[in-house]
């Protein structure tokens, strides 16, 4: 039953894989103001504990017959203690949810005992230490939540190739007249099914806190054995015990994005003096995707601004020109100058002094709401009109 769970779970994991990339679709455009999909760079580690299934242990011909002739038959089960798990990672997020990285990880389990080998009577004794250590390549996809921003919650899975070594594996018979040692490393291919959360820290943007639960499989590997007699240690046959992994870890751990968008600043409004008018009064005009022409609609709320810049007798007008993060920094800059120059034209065509009013650009330094670089944002093409 156990087996049927293990291999129910790795199914699962990577029938998850699929539905990531049929997802992207749906998800490349959510965006939330709260939580930022990780961009470009980042690293991570983490430690937990580790669960090695119950694994049957079969041996090959050779043994098997030098071990009949000792009146043990059949095949055996390991019994693994609760170890450790640890995990480091460099990784690269797409901006859109995905994230692609390169994994090394360590686990280690106690072997508690060994049973089962009709004959043998080995039950209750075994001493030794499984290890398992490998690179993984993983996919990961980040969902985020509307209105949730303090968890992100992720699916994810992996394939690469790991080594486990039996470092003094011992099994002895209850009378204390044989055993079968172990000392052996093996390599095979390996995969893991992932589903985490991340807990981002506000006073640290990038930084956040991951927990998360993992399978980790290998295909089977054959260790070299031996089969003694206690005590004297004389050999009584050679050859190879076959040997299942299947891993479940739970994690707690942390990891760092180096260039995840700082959220903008908010800018404070100053109370305005009573019975007196506000002190400023912000018009914002947009554009389309890299255009600084003016749209019937921009043209009206300009035509407004400048209404109100006679009715409410500002002495300066603002005019910043901005843009989103979808062309290059240079070429943004001169896009935000080109807007600005227009609104402040269509101004001056509305009747206001040409003296009252300074032009600024910001390029895409300054997003009203922030994305990873090359994001077409509407709300970040834009030229803002402050009444002065």
């Amino acid at each position: 039953m156990s087996r049927i769970k293990t291999t129910l779970l790795a199914g699962a994991a990577v029938l998850a894989l699929p539905g990531v990339a049929a997802a992207q679709g749906f998800m490349d455009g959510f965006r939330v103001s709260q939580q930022q999909a990780v961009t470009g760079l980042y690293i991570g580690a983490g430690a937990g504990v580790n669960f090695h299934n119950n694994v049957r242990v079969s041996p090959d011909r050779t043994l098997a017959a030098g071990l009949g002739a000792a009146g043990v038959t059949g095949r055996g089960t390991a019994v693994f203690e609760p170890g450790f798990v640890g995990v480091g990672a460099i990784g690269w997020g797409l901006g859109n949810g995905l994230r692609l990285e390169i994994e090394g990880n360590y686990r280690e389990n106690d072997i508690q005992k060994v049973r089962g080998f009709p004959g043998a009577n080995l039950a209750g004794r075994a001493s030794g230490l499984q290890r398992t250590y490998g690179v993984m390549g993983n996919v990961y996809y980040d969902f985020l939540i509307p209105g949730v921003p303090a968890v992100i919650p992720y699916i994810g899975g992996g394939i690469g190739y790991a080594w486990r070594e039996w470092d003094q594996v011992s099994v002895h018979n209850v009378p204390g007249t044989a055993a079968l040692r172990s000392r052996a490393t093996e390599g095979g291919l390996a995969w893991q099914g992932i589903v985490g959360a991340a807990f981002p820290i506000t006073a640290l943007p990038g930084l956040s806190i991951t927990a998360e639960y993992r399978y980790f499989g290998m295909e089977p590997q054959r260790f070299n054995t031996r089969a003694v007699t206690t005590p004297g240690n004389l050999g009584i046959a050679g050859g190879t015990l076959k040997a299942e992994s299947h891993n479940h870890s739970v994690l707690l751990g942390v990891r760092y994005a180096f260039n995840q968008p700082r959220p903008a600043p908010v800018a404070a409004v100053a109370p305005a003096p009573a019975p007196a008018p506000a002190p400023a009064r912000t018009y914002l005009v947009f554009f389309d995707w890299d255009r600084a022409d003016l749209t019937d609609r921009a043209r009206q709320i300009i035509s407004d601004a400048a209404q109100n810049s006679r009715r409410t007798q500002s002495t300066r007008i603002e005019v910043s020109g901005h843009a989103d993060r979808s062309g290059t920094p240079q070429y943004n800059q001169r896009l935000s100058e080109r807007r600005a120059e227009a609104v402040a034209a269509e101004l001056v065509r509305n009747g206001v002094s040409r003296s009252e009013i300074g032009v600024q650009a910001f390029g895409e330094s300054r997003p009203l709401v922030p994305t990873g670089d090359g994001v077409r944002e509407p709300q970040n093409r834009r030229v803002e009109i402050v009444l002065r």
